[in-house]
């Protein structure tokens, strides 16, 4: 896996989506907007109707069976036929991927032919009921019905590697590195400085620069990603549990307290549940 591919992963274990609104209209004037940059995304699906869309002055004119995205920060202007007005199903959204937008007021909008109208119909329907419930579990499933349409118009849009554009600025190429060296050297004692170091930074300014990346602190991360190996050879390898505190890192009886810490029961206790 390349550096960029790996940073992508990272960056998605930190995503976070809320739904602020949903709703079902064919209201003529609603819809009908100029130059607005609004602080949050929308997402549309087109069931039936004519108009046009532009993105930071590129036209598009959006048709029934299609689903589209626009991302929060860019210039928005919306139009739509007073005698045949657009029926959209839409919602309003936040994603972030720690403190950083995962759409990053990009310049363009995300639009494609979905391969099964009823199926996104029935999504949408699904979102916009669970958003008026105010329950958990409604909760959970209207991001999970989000996060299924964004995959969906991402993928059928031909977006599917939409984040390179995140992951190849200066700043997320450094922070690649910083990963990669991470990874590489889970097995020996790592401190911020050291990491700092790797982009020119002072450690005050480095760790907040991290954070607002991946979502925690680096000595947090660190600790995480040791505890995501040690699980995989506790369950997948036959290593004995001080040859695991080795690859980690750890001393024996400082690599028990930290694993029980981080899941909640020894690290014996975890091989014999997950085998």
């Amino acid at each position: 896996m390349t550096a960029n591919g790996n940073l992508t992963g990272r960056l998605l274990h930190n995503l976070t989506v809320t739904v602020t609104h949903a709703q079902l209209t064919s209201r003529y004037p609603g819809w009908n907007r100029t130059n607005e940059t609004p602080s949050f995304n929308r997402l549309y699906y087109i069931d039936s109707g004519e108009g046009k869309v532009i993105i930071n002055g590129v036209a598009y004119y959006p048709r029934p069976g299609q689903l589209m995205i626009m991302p929060a920060g860019s210039t928005q202007t919306t139009d739509t036929s007073r005698d045949n007005p657009y029926t959209r199903y839409y919602c309003h959204f936040d994603a972030q991927i720690g403190e950083w937008p995962l759409f990053h007021s990009a310049n363009k909008l995300y639009i494609c032919d979905v391969p099964d109208p009823g199926a996104v119909r029935a999504i949408f329907t699904e979102m916009i009921d669970w958003f008026q419930d105010t329950g958990f579990l409604a909760t959970l499933r209207t991001q999970a019905s989000l996060l299924t349409l964004l995959s969906l118009c991402l993928e059928s849009g031909g977006y599917s590697n939409f984040l390179d554009d995140l992951t190849h600025t200066s700043d997320q190429g450094k922070l690649a590195d910083v990963l990669t060296y991470i990874d590489q050297r889970l097995m020996r004692p790592l401190v911020v400085e050291e990491l700092a170091e790797l982009v020119h930074l002072h450690p005050n300014y480095f760790i907040p620069y991290f954070k607002k990346f991946i979502g925690v602190p680096p000595m947090q991360y660190v600790q995480l990603k040791r505890m995501e190996l040690a699980k995989r050879q506790l369950s997948y390898t036959s290593f004995s549990i001080s040859a695991i505190a080795e690859q980690v890192g750890m001393e024996l009886a400082h690599f028990s307290k930290v694993f029980k810490k981080s899941t909640g029961v020894s690290p014996s206790a975890y091989r014999s549940s997950t085998r």
